[in-house]
């Protein structure tokens, strides 16, 4: 780092290209990618990369994640709720990465704005537990009905029943539907997810500021340990594991286990075995809808899926029974958790009386009540919903590829979804014409293009931010999600740390430890870790889990005290620093490091 840091970050204008990714502007939206004509507009702008959601470079089709989220996400505070402070967030993306600017209120039309938030998300405080019910019921009927989606090839002749009944539509109507319907059922889980998260964390914000207030100098830390020991059906599927696993032992099915290889020889070795079935049963009981989990994070086509590669969850279960046979402890400690948390919060409200002590308590009670949902949303939505999505997508492919338009079934994902549209006509086209389509002709050269573009970007990380920073960064959002901060920002730009061999970040999650360092960039290197090592990454997935009762302590880039990394390491006891900006690559494995947890800092003590 230099002694002088940089005052601004450059111009999304001003980055040279990557050698072999000319043209990438092509693979995305017009409205995506930043233009010249708007170049005045866009310089004005801060924006950040938000790699904690999207760390790898999109496929034009994978863009919908970040539309749909993104959209849905500024119309549920601009337009629902109206949330006084904040807006929506922008976004652009840039050289295959998303990049984030967000949209504040002018301070003179706040005040316009609050009786509104007050009535509409009032009504939702009031009502959560009968409208989250609702919820629920709304978003897995969704994703039933996009599971009953079905893609097929269309037939050589129309069957004679349509015929005979006068139905007066071929199959290519259908076909077309429910492309349609796919898009349409997706979008509604998209505003379903933020029905409700913006106001879990309008609700914790709001107990964060009055805590700011009540207690001057009061830890983040201590803030966000009021609100842990949550039961969220995120950490089900982990909890799922440990249960088999500790069924596993209790039956004697630790040998069958032994030395796991796959999933397949693992599940015919506890079949044969004398109470195999039993165990099986269970495992089967599991499957839906825990088995809905992905080891990423579900926006991106090619995420790996648990029900799709039993190789992931045998394999975790298989560790699992290890240690369970040694008579690890493998649940969270979550009662310990809840009397810790209960600890703090009756310490800082002993300091408090009157009607002070009566809005605490009421505050920290509605922070309580919809702080789960901040993690629940994700197994829903990201994991369930996008899981059922993709293989949709996939199987469309698979038609498309038999038909000759590609070669394999991911080869969809470079192609935006209004575009795949056009391909499904060319197809049904030629059927109903009795040609050839032109695509088979057109797509395989074309994708091999796109591929290469893509594959140029993901070789360059992007660049944090772009442009001016604000003298100060205040917006609650920004600070709590994502753990971008003022002094995030200057390390970023280059200011002196004072120490070479010390990073500095949120305080997410308390403790210390000591370990060797395993960096991870994919969840691929997951397999990776050994026992007691400290996780490096840009971010951490929530479906990392099982791999938490290995190590000792996680290291990320990006991340507030609200990010999924330090929440679940918060309720895996486990010390965390998050928003470090650059951990994972001034860190390289089996560097010895001291985290420190409580206060944010990681200190390099060999190298």
């Amino acid at each position: 780092m230099s002694p002088r840091a940089a005052k601004s970050f450059p111009s999304p204008y001003s980055l040279k290209t990557p050698k072999g990714a000319e043209g990438w502007q092509e693979l995305y939206p017009y409205y995506l990618v930043f233009q010249d004509s708007q170049r005045k507009e866009e310089e004005a702008k801060f924006w950040f990369c938000d790699s904690q959601h999207w760390p790898n470079v999109f496929k034009p089709f994978e863009v919908i994640g970040v539309e749909f989220a993104s959209r849905c996400l500024g119309a549920y505070n601009t337009r629902h709720y109206i949330v006084p402070p904040a807006n929506g967030i922008d976004f652009r993306i840039h050289m295959g990465y998303n990049y984030f600017s967000p949209v504040g209120v002018a301070p003179e039309l706040i005040g316009d704005r609050v009786p509104h938030f007050m009535e509409r998300a009032g009504h939702y405080f009031q009502n959560w537990g009968d409208l989250l019910e609702n919820w629920k019921k709304k978003v897995l009927k969704n994703i039933e009905e996009i599971d009953a989606i079905n893609f097929e090839a269309l037939p050589d002749m129309v069957p004679l029943e349509d015929i005979k009944s006068g139905k007066g539509m071929d199959p290519s109507v259908q076909m077309f539907e429910d492309y349609d319907r796919l898009i349409s059922l997706v979008y509604r889980n998209w505003e379903h997810h933020f029905e409700f998260l913006n106001l879990g964390y309008v609700a914790y914000l709001d107990f964060f500021g009055f805590c700011k207030e009540a207690f001057p100098g009061i830890p983040d830390l201590a803030i966000a340990k009021m609100v842990m020991g949550v039961d969220s059906v995120l950490f089900r599927p982990d909890d799922e594991l440990k249960n088999l696993a500790d069924l596993a032992v209790k039956l004697g099915l630790t040998a069958q286990f032994a030395g796991h290889i796959n999933a397949e020889k693992t599940l015919a070795a506890i079949a044969a075995a004398p109470k195999g079935a039993e165990w099986l049963k269970a495992f089967e009981d599991a499957k839906d809808p825990w088995f809905n989990y992905t080891v990423g994070n579900g926006f991106y086509g090619t995420d790996v899926y648990w029900r799709d590669n039993l190789d992931l969850p045998v394999g975790y279960i298989a560790d699992y029974v290890e240690r369970a046979a040694k008579g690890e402890q493998l649940h969270r400690p979550k009662d310990a958790l809840i009397v810790e948390r209960d600890r703090i919060a009756g310490e800082y409200a002993e300091a408090l009386s009157g009607e002070a002590m009566e809005t605490f308590q009421g505050k920290l009670g509605l922070a309580r009540a919809v702080y789960p949902y901040v993690e629940d949303h994700n197994f829903y939505i990201e994991h369930w919903t996008m899981g059922v999505f993709w293989r949709k997508v996939r199987q469309l492919g698979q038609l498309l590829a038999d038909q000759g338009f590609w070669a394999n079934a991911e080869d969809i994902l470079y192609i935006d979804r209004n575009r795949v549209r056009e391909v499904m006509f060319d197809y049904a086209n030629a059927w109903a014409v009795g040609t050839e389509p032109i695509g088979p002709k057109y797509w395989p050269a074309e994708i091999a293009r796109r591929a290469k573009i893509v594959n140029a970007l993901a070789q360059n990380r992007p660049a944090p931010a772009f442009n001016e920073p604000p003298a100060e960064i205040s917006e609650p959002f920004t600070v709590m999600l994502w753990g971008i901060t003022t002094d995030q920002v200057q390390q970023w730009l280059g200011a002196d740390s004072g120490n070479k061999n010390e990073l500095k970040g949120m305080a997410a999650s308390g403790g210390v430890a000591e370990g060797k360092a395993r960096v991870i960039f994919s969840p691929d290197q997951l397999g990776e870790l050994e026992q007691g090592e400290i996780l490096v990454a840009p971010v951490t997935a929530p479906s990392w889990g099982p791999v938490f009762g290995k190590i000792s302590a996680t290291v990320t880039d990006i991340g507030g005290m609200m990010s999924h990394a330090a929440i679940v390491c918060r309720e895996y006891g486990l010390p965390a620093v998050t928003g470090t900006g650059n951990a994972s690559t001034t860190i390289k494995t089996g560097m010895t490091l001291r985290v420190d947890g409580t206060n944010g800092t990681v200190e390099i003590i060999k190298k």
